[in-house]
C-alpha cells in the first residue's frame, strides 16, 4: 500500500478493472456528497490499454452504470 498526495494506491497492476476496494470507496464517496447536496459525477480508474481486457485503458463508474 502506498500513501502519497491524498489517494491510496493498492496493487497497482495498470488493469484498470474495479476493485472491491474500488467499489466500496466510490459509495462511500457517492454517499457522503449526498450528505452535502453534492453529486458525483463519476470515479474514473485509468491503467494501461495493454492490460485491459477491454482495451480502453480506463474505467468509468458512471459509464458502467455503477454510480
Amino acid at each position: 500500500m502506498r500513501h502519497n498526495a491524498g489517494y491510496t494506491a493498492y496493487g497497482i497492476s495498470g488493469d484498470p478493472c474495479p476493485s472491491s476496494q474500488d467499489v466500496r470507496i466510490t459509495r462511500t464517496l457517492r454517499d457522503a456528497a449526498a450528505t452535502i447536496d453534492i453529486s458525483l459525477i463519476d470515479h474514473l480508474i485509468i491503467g494501461r490499454r495493454e492490460t485491459d481486457p477491454t482495451a480502453a485503458g480506463c474505467y468509468s463508474f458512471r459509464a458502467a452504470g455503477t454510480l
